[in-house]
């Protein structure tokens, strides 16, 4: 248990150090540093490849190397002028260790290779680019070099050379990820006129849309995935001993129905919307925050949560909120409510001063909980990691631990995370949160206290360096809310989700081995996705916590907007810089059965939630990531798709008037490739509207793409009329479901087929 232990409480000082540790409470250095310049040589190389990997972990406040006299700050933890100051303060330092001399040698030199007594052994070997870095660090403090050999300086603008999404483009892919639907007219007009200034305002329309909302709980959950807990909700979420009317769907009256399997049944379905209500409350706590434009910060501070008629039943609050419902009789219609303090069957109640349960956004649902829950050896830790991947984006198993020998210090301190100084630097961060989740020790998350009280062999409640007031005890995750609402990193993190929503990708992580030769490219592709994360997290900040401000942003920034390079690179170092910009990811499943809906108008009857997970979907608990790179049977699904999509679509599309055709408004079946010029020009026109309608492309008549089209639908007729005896109806089992099926004695109406089939297997349909 220890090692697992140790492994998790180092992890999470590495990650600390990538986004920031506190130190709000210390006042900017106001001395030489503040004066002194940081040069790009300092900045990009020094700080961004050593000092970060590899000196703030021991060398900051509340560190094992906290004591010493080189201490650092983490600029990210800070804003504005703060965090200049604090990158002057860091530069000062490393400058003022490597001035010291010790037989004519530098102090830093000789401490990164584990002389003069350093704490931290050996971190650099004398052969390492590291240490070549830090030896011309010590160089340029005698004979300057205002020169930056981490960016190059003639290095071209980071997406010079990148083709950009025009409007039109755009917009497709904004309405088709955002409410699963085509542009309407009046968008595809506005884009026209005004471009991507028309975007902003376009967007505040598509996400106000039912459908948005949707696409907003199906994303959070993909990174919450609070949906996925065991068992039946009414029994895993609600406890019986402050909830025991949970089960009152059993007692509920089917005496109307005569017939007993139909009761059966009306019990079934009655159950299964009570569970679904349930199980629904935490995703519905972000749409209702984002729908009503409240703070995004609600997350983490709302004083109330989200219930449905049926789940009020089981929380015993439905008397008193059935007036706030517009049909108390609807299952899934969600709004606010305050529970009242807990009281058990035994009649203890829970300490509140409010009277009221201390709701503190998603920290405190039961669902949140129940999700990541405890034991007695883990005591909250999952819960405490999980706190910070999701509200202040450290991801703790991203990051390497530092190695170390867990079965020494267990034998040598009898409370290693709290004496052993390699695990202190890290439980003490790690541990503190873990004791703000105290009250709910029991393992499936409902509120209860441990017997016998808290660990003393563990660091006390708190946040960041901040012990938990006595008099906030019985509030203390209202507390931890309020404090993540105010940290810099809580906005940064929410930008990370929406852009993960967006393109089905992770941001950026700093590359960790500056031995890569690619490492200055890979660092550059880094900082620039970076500074746009960061400038939207103001942005975001600066709204109120407006999270559609996120969405704006990222719609109509480079990195969403990039969509290729102009020309190939022949530049390793530039392929590296460019390898994450723009999307181009495959679909998830819920994507693409949208995307076939919003161009067939209808969804492909083939997607279930068996084919979902084949196709790389999750279903939030067994399944958390989902798959990015097809497999076999995902390839197999896409053709199973494609055939039985057009299948199903094209001779159905084709007995309508032209005037209600999605697919073939301009063309009839009559028309054969090859009768006349005539003719051939409409095939041409046809398949522009299809290339428009089905892969978002805007290609010419005349163009390559349309005429290998051309060619596979006339490539189907000509094989089709070498058959003797050609049946002239279309396919029976395509034909099937159509309110006037037509003939078919040219073959056109299966060659147009053929081409749909063509089309919903190429790369821009599958891909985003």
């Amino acid at each position: 248990m220890f090692a697992r232990c140790h492994q998790i409480a180092l992890a999470i000082a590495c990650c600390l150090i990538a986004q920031g540790v506190r130190g709000d409470d210390k006042k900017p250095y106001s001395g030489t540093a503040c004066t002194a310049p940081v040069d790009d040589f300092f900045k990009d190389e020094v700080w961004a490849k050593l000092g970060v990997q590899k000196c703030l972990t021991c060398h900051k406040e509340g560190a094992d190397a906290e004591d010493s006299k080189f201490l650092l700050i983490d600029p990210r933890k800070k804003a504005g002028s703060e965090q200049d100051a604090a990158m002057r303060q860091n530069r000062e330092a490393f400058a003022r260790m490597a001035r010291l001399k010790e037989k004519d040698e530098s102090r830093i030199l000789l401490k990164v290779v584990g002389k003069l007594d350093h704490g931290g052994k050996d971190v650099l070997p004398i052969d390492s680019a590291g240490y070549r870095i830090l030896q011309a660090f010590v160089r340029r403090l005698n004979t300057p070099v205002p020169v930056s050999v981490a960016i190059d300086p003639k290095a071209p603008p980071f997406f010079q050379g990148v083709t950009m999404m025009d409007g039109r483009r755009l917009l497709r892919r904004a309405t088709l990820s955002l409410a699963g639907r085509l542009p309407s007219f009046e968008e595809l007009a506005a884009v026209s006129k005004d471009g991507l200034k028309a975007m902003p305002a376009i967007l505040d329309g598509v996400m106000k849309e039912e459908a948005f909302y949707d696409r907003l709980r199906e994303g959070f959950n993909d990174i919450f995935l609070t949906i996925g807990f065991d068992g039946n909700p009414e029994q895993s979420v609600l406890s019986y001993n402050y909830f025991p009317q949970r089960l009152w769907y059993q007692s509920y009256d089917f005496s109307q129905i005569k017939d007993e399997g139909e009761r059966r049944r009306a019990g079934y379905k009655l159950s299964g919307q009570y569970r679904e209500a349930i199980r629904g409350e935490s995703m519905k706590l972000i749409e209702h925050i984002v729908r009503n434009d409240r703070p995004f910060t609600e997350i983490v501070t709302a004083d109330y949560m989200m219930v449905t008629p049926y789940s009020a039943k089981g929380y015993g609050v439905f008397d008193i909120v059935k007036d706030k419902f517009k049909d108390a009789n609807d299952p899934f219609e969600y709004v606010p409510v305050q529970l009242k303090a807990l009281v058990g069957r035994n009649k203890t109640k829970q300490e509140s001063a409010t009277g009221f349960y201390p709701h503190a956004g998603m920290l405190s649902l039961f669902q949140y909980l129940r999700r990541y829950p405890t034991t007695e050896t883990n005591r909250n830790r999952l819960r405490s990691r999980m706190y910070y991947q999701h509200f202040l984006g450290i991801d703790v198993l991203e990051l390497a631990a530092r190695v170390s020998d867990a079965a020494a210090a267990q034998a040598k301190y009898e409370v290693p995370t709290m004496q052993a100084a390699e695990c202190v630097v890290c439980h003490r961060t790690l541990d503190p949160v873990a004791g703000l989740f105290q009250d709910y020790w029991d393992f499936e998350g409902t509120y209860g206290l441990r017997k016998g009280g808290w660990f003393k062999d563990m660091f006390v409640a708190g946040f960041e360096g901040e012990d938990l007031p006595p008099s906030e005890r019985w509030r203390a995750l209202q507390w931890l809310g309020q404090r993540t609402a105010k940290d810099p990193r809580f906005a940064v993190a929410m930008v990370e989700h929406v852009y993960y929503i967006l393109t089905g990708r992770k941001v950026l992580l700093p590359p960790k081995d500056i031995e890569d030769p690619l490492y200055n490219a890979k660092l550059r592709a880094y900082q620039e996705q970076r500074k746009q994360i960061e400038a939207i997290a103001m942005r975001f900040s600066r709204t109120g916590f407006n999270l559609r401000s996120v969405f704006k942003d990222w719609v109509v920034s480079e990195f969403y907007r990039a969509d290729g390079v102009a020309t190939s690179i022949a530049d390793a170092r530039r392929r590296a810089e460019l390898d994450d910009a723009g999307l181009v990811h495959l679909l998830a499943p819920e994507q693409l059965d949208r995307k076939v809906r919003a161009i067939f108008g209808e969804r492909w009857a083939g997607m279930n939630e068996q084919t979902e997970l084949l196709y790389g979907g999750i279903d939030s608990r067994a399944v958390t990531e989902r798959a990015t790179d097809p497999s076999g049977a995902m390839g197999a699904i896409q053709r199973i798709l494609a055939n039985d999509v057009a299948c199903k679509n094209v001779g159905r599309d084709f007995g309508k008037p032209p005037s209600e055709r999605k697919l073939f408004p301009h063309i009839e079946p009559s028309v054969v490739p090859g009768g006349s010029a005539e003719g051939d020009a409409a095939l041409r026109k046809a398949i522009v509207y299809l290339h428009e309608r089905i892969l978002g492309r805007l290609d010419s008549p005349d163009s390559a793409e349309v005429t290998r089209t051309l060619n596979v639908l006339t490539g189907i007729v000509a094989d089709a009329h070498k058959i003797e005896g050609l049946n002239k109806l279309d396919n029976y089992t395509c034909r099937q479901g159509s309110p006037q099926p037509p003939a078919d004695p040219h073959y056109t109406i299966r060659a147009w087929r053929g081409v749909v089939t063509y089309l919903l297997r190429r790369h821009e349909f599958l891909y985003e």
